[in-house]
């Protein structure tokens, strides 16, 4: 094990020292008895308990987000020192490097200042309302207490305009996680942040460390917004976002692709020195701009990676660390420097293809939790993925290049040794190189679970269609009374079959699963049209856990259901 080296932290956040203050710039279930149909072996194969009922904790059955049972599982992860954030969520401007753009965003600034805190630290933070509609805040990959997870109707009541939550949780896992809403397409928005649990004996040696959050952006544009395109997209059904009495109420054209990413450029000029041409390609005056239909983007977005088709919504803008190329972000350091980079995918509607022209990547972590290390050019994410990889810095100036994938598009940062004038930064071939996916990696020896058969197997197929956009699992669109049953102590296995022509990413709240064959421990993974896979799970976290697409438009529409843990 290697000594734990100092580090300088660049990029989007301050850390929080002691139990200081920081304020980052910028319905409910009720069933009937059983659950699904099991056979004997405890499979489950039928549908999953429901009916309706005013709030959670209303179902005896099943282990209530507010129940004894969550109290005496964060009691066992022995709270340590109180680390205190404050959050303002507010409707603001926000300078996206190409133009100004009127969204919403945490304290005014796209993304939010990071939250760092230590491994078993207590998170303790206020977050404040004031958007012209209710929010939650969930803590994308935390295996945190259920009442703190931040689903509106579930495992808490929706943050009314005005007013405050104070979400408090013990962070017992290091890795990279992330911030956002759980509220209709709010994701889609500016409301987005890095969340960094540090290992307190990091076994990695790395001179500096920084993290990038990369995001499709079409708020504020044209008058565009998310929930006009989820409307668009879903005949005006609009979300399934909750109100404040749990009910439920609603509130372009790409480039063709067929080879994963050949049409767009890998960045531009630094500094603000982008050429006009170049900026309307990027910007979206060649590729479907804001008045652009999100059905003609959806039709002509194309990925061999992906399985075909790649998105529903044509974006104008692509972001790093909330800055479009006309104006990238420009990290700094020295030859020889070994660099920690953390990238987490924010987007609503886009997988990204990333690589650091010059460089090969050495993975070491996906979504939190160590892997065999592996060396590649280039990384897949698909929306709320996140990987670590470590770069020993070579001297010049290179493109941290960001591809949206299927979508003829990119964005880059840029990493430079010297100099500070703008330079003209060519398509790095890494793009187009060795291309690594999670299906490729291996856990890390001390996360892999312990073999076992599974005690339960839950089979979700995807269901729905990209012109009926009535997505769905087992047929089924979201209703927050369903439960799928499972048990404390049980080994799970969730089998997601997708029955639809198109990939979703999807997530799982409030565990890590292992993908099949000794693969990496992961809470959010890619599946591919007309394909299944098998994640095992242990059940060690009781509540209300929900598994969803993580395409915001495809979740809001019906692609959502809850795990519930059987008392």
């Amino acid at each position: 094990m290697h000594e734990k080296t100092r580090r300088a932290v660049l990029g989007t956040g301050i850390a929080a020292a002691g139990s200081g203050l920081l304020t980052a710039c910028g319905s409910p279930g009720h069933g009937a008895h059983g659950g699904g149909h099991a056979d004997p072996d405890g499979t489950v194969t039928g549908a999953p308990d429901r009916a309706g009922a005013p709030a959670a904790d209303t179902r005896p059955e099943y282990v209530s987000p507010h129940g004894p049972e969550v109290d005496a599982r964060e009691r066992k992860r022995d709270p340590g020192p109180v680390r205190r954030f404050r959050l303002t969520a507010t409707a603001t401007t926000l300078d996206i490097g190409a133009r100004k753009v009127k969204s919403w965003a945490y304290e005014d600034q796209v993304p939010g200042q990071e939250i760092r805190v230590t491994a078993g630290d207590t998170v303790a933070l206020t977050l404040a309302n004031n958007l012209p509609q209710s929010t939650t805040l969930h803590w994308h990959g935390i295996r945190l207490r259920n009442d703190m997870d931040g689903v509106p109707g579930v495992t808490q009541r929706p943050i009314r305009t005005g007013a405050s939550f104070d979400y408090r949780f013990t962070a017992l896992f290091p890795g990279t996680y992330w911030i956002h809403p759980h509220s209709g397409v709010q994701l889609d928005r500016g409301l987005y942040a890095p969340l960094i649990v540090e290992d307190p004996k990091e076994p990695l040696a790395y001179d500096k460390e920084w993290v990038v959050v990369i995001d499709d952006w079409l708020d504020g544009v044209g008058g565009r917004t998310p929930d006009k395109v989820l409307k668009q997209l879903n005949g005006g059904k609009g979300a399934h976002a909750m109100d404040d009495d749990g009910e439920g109420k609603g509130d372009g054209r790409g480039r063709k692709d067929t080879k994963g990413g050949k049409g767009g450029k890998g960045g531009g000029k630094e500094g603000g020195e982008a050429d006009a041409k170049g900026a309307a390609a990027r910007g979206g005056a060649r590729g479907g701009g804001p008045r652009a239909s999100a059905r003609r983007g959806a039709a002509s977005a194309e990925s061999e990676l992906l399985g075909g088709h790649a998105g529903d919504v044509t974006y104008p803008y692509y972001l790093v660390n909330g800055r479009s190329p006309e104006s990238p972000q420009v990290f700094r350091a020295k030859r020889g420097d070994r660099v920690r980079i953390r990238i987490i995918n924010a987007g609503g509607d886009t997988a990204f293809r990333v690589a650091l022209g010059g460089h090969r990547m050495t993975v070491t972590h996906t979504d939190g939790y160590p892997v065999v290390p592996a060396r590649t050019d280039a990384l897949l994410l698909g929306m709320g993925e996140r990987y670590d990889v470590l770069v020993t810095v070579k001297d010049g100036v290179f493109p941290l290049a960001v591809l949206a994938e299927g979508k003829g598009r990119s964005t880059m940062a840029v990493l430079r040794t010297r100099g500070k004038h703008p330079v003209k930064l060519p398509r790095p071939k890494e793009l187009d190189g060795k291309l690594l996916t999670a299906a490729q990696l291996k856990a890390a020896e001390e996360v892999r679970l312990t073999p076992k058969e599974p005690d339960r197997i839950i089979r979700m197929r995807l269901t729905g269609s990209m012109r009926r956009f009535d997505w769905a699992i087992n047929g089924r669109p979201y209703d927050p009374s369903q439960r799928y049953p499972v048990r404390a102590g049980e080994r799970v296995r969730l089998s997601f079959i997708n029955g639809t022509r198109m990939w979703h990413p999807i997530h799982l709240h409030g565990h890590t699963f292992a993908l099949p064959n000794g693969g990496p421990r992961k809470d959010t993974t890619i599946l591919l049209p007309h394909h299944k896979v098998n994640v095992d799970f242990d059940a060690d976290n009781p509540g209300l856990w929900m598994v969803h697409c993580h395409n915001v438009y495809h979740s809001e529409s019906g692609m959502m259901t809850i795990l519930g843990y059987r008392k």
